[in-house]
């Protein structure tokens, strides 16, 4: 073995330690780095030995690895813009170039435009869902990503489309005559019972309508609907147009609503959308008429109060009215090899060959993980183990470069021989 391989060997042990030392340091700066994954120094050892006769003393080669895969503790904050993923999967966030790139750092808050910007600068990507999008989204890799605005919303209104309505028609009334009905919209006319609904044109106005019923046999009853904006002076009839809707209700000897009877009524509200009354849990039974729900969907124009993001990444707006509207869903991504993902700067990260091509997904379905909002993902750094490892490579490095020190003092040594 030559003295110079001696002192190569030497430096080749300083170096990687000092290299452990840089990733040793690296954990312990960001111990409170939201969603860090701990960095490892690997050793391999390079050997040059190929003779019997003689040792070529080697050295030693390092990689660092990160544990990207670790779960980290996860905390509870109290802004539902900090999300932290409980189990596998990235959020897909978007550098000031465009450029896109997985994190688990979830310090999101707006900007001064209504976008999730965390800690590092980098944006929340998601879907924008269409209105009253119900069923899953159409997720195509990151084509048709787009910046996550919380304020984006504005006010907004939703007419009305659907409605029920549980009542009992009392069974011993008079039978109104024809010429009386309510649906002739004569000044004669009457109605054994009548109810006004509060229902949402298609832009958010206040529109009410007004339901008569009128008995017309034992069993058979006459269902009329009238926009009450179109009331007589005097608050009833004549209207100044006749009924927007009617029906029959026919009942069986139960006082329930007979199989062959109209289930439903379909209104075409003034200035809004076709309402369809669910009427199947209508009753003729003796006693005064008694109406037990009318409720309908639709709201008048309202602005967001507040965002609530669940757990399958779909952010709701949340508006005065207490209505709800899904607006975006927040998608999560993975790859086969999650602790070969190249890192960059800003605690994120970048697909590479290593790790395999790119995959998106919802939150919570196979393979990925749930969106846990108002929670952060600690750092998976423990101080304690830190702190050891660093006094166990401060004491190699000192090793090591004993090594270097004693070929120096055989150099000098060869070196002065001819002294």
């Amino acid at each position: 073995m030559s003295v110079y391989g001696l002192m190569r060997t030497g430096a080749s042990g300083m170096n990687a330690q000092s290299n452990r030392l840089g990733t040793i340091a690296d954990n312990i700066a960001n111990a409170s780095t939201v969603g860090y994954k701990r960095a490892g120094t690997q050793f391999s050892s390079l050997l040059l030995n190929d003779t019997t006769t003689s040792y070529n003393s080697g050295g030693v080669e390092t990689s660092v690895r990160y544990g990207v895969s670790q779960q980290g503790v996860l905390s509870g904050t109290t802004s539902p813009f900090d999300l932290a993923i409980k189990g596998a999967g990235f959020m897909l966030v978007s550098a000031s170039d465009g450029s896109l790139a997985l994190t688990r750092a979830g310090s999101f808050v707006p900007n001064g435009e209504g976008y999730l910007i965390n800690s590092a600068g980098y944006t929340l990507m998601g879907y924008p869902l269409p209105e009253n999008a119900s069923g899953p989204p159409v997720i195509n890799g990151t084509a048709g990503l787009v910046p996550v605005n919380v304020t984006a919303g504005g006010m907004r209104s939703a007419p009305t489309t659907i409605g029920a309505m549980i009542a009992n028609l009392p069974a011993m009334a008079d039978d109104v005559a024809p010429a009386d009905l309510p649906s002739t919209n004569d000044p004669a006319a009457v109605s054994t019972a009548r109810s006004s609904v509060l229902v949402y044109g298609n832009l958010g106005e206040e529109i009410m309508l007004d339901v008569h019923f009128a008995k017309l046999s034992t069993g058979e009853w006459e269902m009329a609907v009238y926009n009450a904006a179109d009331r007589d002076a005097n608050g009833g009839f004549p209207y100044a147009s006749g009924p927007i809707a009617q029906t029959t209700l026919e009942f069986d000897g139960t006082g329930q609503l007979d199989p062959s009877s109209a289930q439903s009524l379909t209104v075409n509200v003034p200035g809004g959308q076709p309402m369809e009354i669910d009427l199947s849990r209508m009753t003729q039974v003796s006693g005064d008429y008694a109406v037990d729900l009318i409720n309908t969907n639709g709201n008048a124009p309202s602005r967001v109060q507040s965002i609530e993001i669940a757990q399958d990444g779909r952010l709701y707006e949340v508006y005065a009215d207490g209505s709800r509207f899904a607006s975006y869903l927040i998608p999560l991504a993975t790859v086969p090899s999650p602790d070969r993902l190249s890192p960059k700067a800003g605690n994120v990260y970048l697909p590479s060959i290593d790790s395999g091509n790119l995959r998106v997904g919802v939150a919570g379905t196979a393979g990925f993980g749930s969106l846990e909002s108002g929670k952060l993902e600690n750092s998976t750094v423990d101080l304690a183990t830190e702190l050891a490892d660093m006094i166990e490579a401060q004491r190699n490095y000192t090793a090591n470069s004993r090594v270097f020190q004693t070929g120096s003092e055989l150099m000098e040594l060869v070196v002065n021989l001819k002294r």
